[in-house]
């Protein structure tokens, strides 16, 4: 494999016109390739850090100059001259060059975008698409896709307290079909809220926005636009959910303020998923407490986790230490996984690894600053884990993952694999 010969970032926008790095890797053998990293909103405390520049005076503070710097300066001379093919090796010697638990030195956003960009380099070189040259010849499974279509919390200003509605198309053949049912029923939703005289909007992630009457009608909505696009609810088209409840967490509990449903206890949250569950195919329900209220999680899980997924994202930041806890008190069954959580690919790769061994559910996911870059897509498939979640169904960062998905399963043909986790 070719040794690294150059390694260089720059400072680009996100999906949300916020500064984000973008690292380039040029090998000896003349391959060349870049990867942007995402950002999010909804960030648990254990993440690790993104660097910004807090200097005022650009983009609010929000500059990555310091990062930019950290490549082109310390990374760059560390990594000259390594064979591209030592992913362990040089994502290693990034972690150790930080020296700190969360990569608050470098930066996370340094050195993903270092990480990813020479593992894209390393497959090019090796003539594989990136799937193959991180899953292997067995990767060959396309993931369900979690469409996001109703936006609240966080993710949008509105008078919804969860952040995430999604649609799952679980009866779907394959991935193209899944992506064709979960766009006809994105845009039978639009119809659905324009009839209603809501507004069709959209937040961060692409779903709607809309000032529902509750966070339950979001729910009713779903289900009424699943019909309209002449599919079963829960045959077809699930429902999956994502809180974010550590967005809505206070003292002794959560308050429900922007749908004004007042104060709820661990329990009460419980009680109000599990009635859910009851009438509406809902399948998958991610941070449905927040990320330190771990005795939340176990009583979900023990009440749900026999029924539904329970996804743990701020409780575990794609982080080993985080998720083998999770598995020893049973506070979940499955781990969301975001790489820029944890900041390299082997750590990434590390997480999904625990996940597996414990035979729980695990789901790529990206965040809610984007960019056009469609790593995770691959990734998805090489993991093998037959879950992703990038959004709705507009949005260019969005869609150029579910369009890379398409490209990939025709790449496969008669190998391609798809099939529903619920």
């Amino acid at each position: 494999m070719p040794k690294i010969a150059e390694l260089r970032a720059i400072e680009i926008l996100d999906s949300r016109g916020n500064p984000t790095v973008r690292v380039r890797v040029a090998l000896a053998d003349g391959t060349t390739a870049s990867a942007s990293v995402p950002s999010g909103a909804s960030t648990g405390q254990y993440e690790a850090v993104e660097l910004r520049d807090d200097d005022k005076r650009r983009y609010g503070g929000k500059g990555v100059r310091k990062a930019v710097a950290n490549v082109n300066e310390r990374i760059a001379a560390a990594l000259l001259g390594k064979e591209a093919s030592r992913q362990a090796e040089i994502d290693n010697l990034m972690i150790e060059m930080d020296g700190t638990s969360n990569k608050a030195k470098l930066g996370a956003n340094a050195i993903l975008g270092a990480s990813m960009a020479v593992a894209r380099a390393a497959s090019i070189s090796a003539n594989l698409p990136l799937y193959s040259y991180l899953g292997g010849a067995a990767a060959t499974r396309l993931p369900v896709p979690m469409m996001n279509v109703l936006n609240g919390g966080k993710h949008a200003d509105n008078s919804v307290d969860f952040q995430e509605f999604m649609i799952v198309p679980v009866g779907a053949p394959s991935f193209g079909e899944a992506l064709r049912y979960g766009a006809e029923t994105f845009h039978a939703l639009a119809k659905v809220l324009k009839k209603k005289g809501y507004a069709t909007s959209v937040g961060d992630e692409g779903g709607f926005a809309p000032n529902l009457k509750s966070n339950e009608e979001a729910c009713e909505l779903i289900v009424e636009a699943i019909g309209a696009a002449g599919y079963s609810p829960g045959k077809d088209i699930a429902i999956a959910l994502d809180p974010a409840a550590s967005s809505f967490a206070v003292e002794n509990g959560y308050l429900l303020s922007k749908s004004r449903q007042g104060n709820k206890t661990a329990e009460q949250l419980v009680d109000l998923y599990a009635a859910w569950v009851e009438r509406y195919p809902i399948v998958s329900i991610e941070d449905g407490h927040g990320e330190f209220d771990w005795k939340g999680f176990v009583a979900m899980t023990s009440r749900l986790g026999d029924r539904i997924q329970i996804v743990g994202d701020d409780i575990f930041v794609t982080n080993t230490k985080f998720i083998a806890r999770g598995i020893e008190e049973k506070a979940s069954n499955a781990a969301l996984i975001k790489l820029n959580q944890i900041g390299t690919v082997t750590e990434t790769v590390a997480a999904i690894e625990l996940c597996r061994r414990a035979g729980w559910g695990y789901v790529i996911s990206h965040r809610s600053g984007e960019t056009e870059d469609s790593f995770m897509a691959d990734f998805a498939v090489a993991m093998g884990g037959g879950q992703i979640k990038t959004g709705s169904l507009c949005r260019s960062e969005r869609i150029a993952k579910y369009n890379r998905l398409l490209e990939i399963e025709t790449e496969l043909g008669g190998r391609a694999e798809f099939s529903s986790p619920f």
